[in-house]
């Protein structure tokens, strides 16, 4: 009996280890050896070997576990010898814009090769005039994954009459709401975007109540007629910049948007007060609801800085402009004369509150609010590249006092959250999308080292 015991041991411990042969000589159409791989979770590099079979991670085999037959080519696949490197996954930019229509529509379009020099493979498009471009590149993009970075967009911005971006859906009433929530789905948007340079109040919030009926994720400005607390119970999942979360945490918000909703008083006037008037008490009470009903905030620390100081700064010689056409240069124009016809009173203000926007980033990523890291690149917006910005908004979170794995979070891993696609990107993990940047050193060491790339993946193929 015992001698029969033992041969079928040994039949079972075959088959098992036969299994395994047969899983580690599974095809693979790129096998990553030798690198130090990153759980964002943890913070922690484990040596290992990393498979990609059509796009996918279909194995992750830590060096400790390697044997000969891990090695054994299944198909034949390239292989890239990582040691020495530092793998993470591809960078998100959470907040950029395609915008300037037809005439600037080349030019945006070789935005997204510049993007993947600089390691971003997902980009959140966040409003503007090119949609019908967008979807034919978010297309070609499945098609071929080196065309660009996957591209999450809103399509046009929600506002109201008479909006100041062109291809706006403009709204007033529930009718227009509904109206312009039904394009935006037919347009198979992946997010809702609202603007405040003209739509009231009571528009944004009842636009926000019915796309979350419809499970429409929301992000947007603020009016200033409406206050924080109403924003985030209507439903909003993203707010953009810093300027609404101060608001509400001002122990005047409600007489600021009262003399707002009367129009005694506008944006940039009430800027300084609500400054003055930064309450602790109520800023922590706020960034507990914000994480209550888990709401994303977007600092664009980075072009705050850069708008602020484009009276003493001299841009003339940066290397971005090189990917910059000559038509996008142009739009630059706008906010430059603005900055530098601005008075001494109002440079000031606007230097002191990008300082004061570099606190309010830590106290919320500290109070655990979530956050994104965007750059708010695009036609208009003054020297802020695609791609290199990506990484200057990084730095300025971890100025501001964030851990570079938080600012790495902030990209990475909080973009697919908000989302709702952190099954198929945020971690390398088997069965998501194997978009990865190999660094020459640790990020963690030092964020500026996500700037030294050694190879960019995009779908499983390889960048140069």
């Amino acid at each position: 009996m015992l001698k029969y015991q033992f041969l079928l041991l040994v039949f079972i411990s075959l088959i098992l280890i036969q299994c395994n042969n047969n899983k580690a000589l599974e095809p693979y159409d790129l096998l990553i050896v030798n690198g130090s791989v990153i759980d964002l979770d943890t913070g922690v590099f484990s040596k290992s070997d990393i498979k990609i079979y059509q796009g996918k991670i279909t194995e992750i085999i830590p060096q400790k576990q390697r044997t000969f037959q891990n090695h054994s080519p299944g198909s034949s696949g390239q292989v890239i010898d990582a040691e020495g490197k530092f793998i993470i996954p591809g960078l998100w930019d959470n907040h950029a814009h395609f915008r300037g229509g037809d005439g600037l529509l080349a030019e945006n379009e070789k935005f997204l090769e510049q993007y993947l020099k600089y390691g971003i493979t997902g980009v959140r498009d966040a409003g503007g005039d090119l949609t019908t471009a967008i979807r034919v590149w978010q297309q070609k993009t499945i098609e071929n994954p080196l065309f660009g970075p996957t591209i999450f967009t809103s399509g046009p911005k929600i506002d109201g009459p008479n909006a100041r971006w062109p291809g706006s859906l403009e709204v007033s009433d529930a009718e227009s709401i509904q109206k312009a929530l039904d394009s935006l789905v037919s347009l198979q948007v992946d997010f809702v975007k609202l603007y405040e340079s003209t739509l009231s109040g009571e528009s944004y919030l009842e636009t926000i109540k019915e796309a979350s009926k419809r499970g429409l994720q929301t992000s947007g400005h603020m009016p200033f007629d409406s206050s924080l607390a109403e924003t985030i119970k209507a439903g909003i999942g993203g707010i953009e910049h810093l300027y609404y979360i101060v608001k509400g945490c001002s122990s005047k918000e409600d007489e600021i948007t009262l003399a707002v909703k009367e129009k005694r008083m506008g944006f940039w006037e009430a800027l300084p007060i609500l400054l003055e008037s930064y309450d602790e008490t109520k800023a922590e009470n706020m960034f507990v609801l914000l994480k209550e009903h888990d709401v994303f905030v977007v600092p664009t620390l980075h072009i705050g800085e850069t708008l602020s100081s484009l009276d003493n700064t001299d841009h003339s010689q940066d290397i971005g402009l090189n990917c910059i056409g000559p038509g996008i240069q142009k739009t630059y124009e706008g906010r430059i004369k603005s900055a530098l016809n601005a008075s001494d009173k109002e440079k000031v203000d606007r230097k002191a509150l990008q300082s004061f926007f570099s606190q309010l980033t830590l106290n919320l990523s500290v109070n655990h609010v979530a956050l994104l890291a965007g750059s708010d690149n695009g036609a208009f917006n003054s020297y802020i590249y695609p791609g290199s910005s990506l990484h200057e908004e990084l730095a300025a979170m971890v100025k501001a006092g964030l851990s570079p794995l938080e600012a790495l979070r902030t990209s990475i891993a909080n973009g697919p959250r908000f989302l709702r696609v952190q099954d198929q990107y945020g971690s390398i993990s088997l069965g998501k999308n194997a978009d990865l940047l190999l660094l020459e050193h640790n990020p963690l060491e030092n964020i500026t080292h996500t700037k030294e790339i050694y190879k960019v993946i995009k779908g499983g193929l390889v960048f140069k």
